[in-house]
């Protein structure tokens, strides 16, 4: 696998996204639960925007990351019509290795947080390898 250079991101990169949450984001509809709220895997998706979000600008020509591992604890339910934010930080940097810190919030209220690592690669080469194992 092509190397990929360890200088192209540091701790401190943010981003923030956000999204108004619908009906087909409910635990009901994504099949994590029974109740008209917030769902879990909704909930993760949003803090993995916010990953994806803080290393956009400075990504490599030809690279990206990939989820590794996550550590979520989802605190609090949010109701349809509600908007959440998901903040990540680059806590760590480690070779390939980018370590964030979430947080998920609903106005003053956090509704989750976590972390979630990602790696960086060589998009093509990733997604050749991943055909391969199919």
């Amino acid at each position: 696998m092509q190397e990929q250079p360890e200088s192209a991101f540091a701790p401190g990169l943010t981003a923030r996204v956000e999204l108004t949450v619908s009906d087909a984001d409910t635990a009901q509809a994504v099949g994590s639960g029974d109740v008209p709220v917030l769902g879990t895997p909704r909930v993760l998706a949003l803090a993995e925007a916010a990953t994806v979000a803080a290393t956009a600008t400075a990504m490599p020509p030809g690279s990206t990351t990939v989820g590794i591992r996550v550590e979520l604890e989802h605190l609090a339910p949010t109701v349809v019509g509600r908007t959440v934010r998901a903040q990540a930080r680059l806590a760590a940097v480690d070779g390939r290795r980018l370590s964030f810190e979430v947080i998920v919030s609903d106005g003053d209220q956090t509704v989750a947080r976590g972390r979630v690592d990602r790696l960086l690669v060589d998009r093509q080469h990733f997604v050749e390898r991943a055909g391969r194992a199919s």
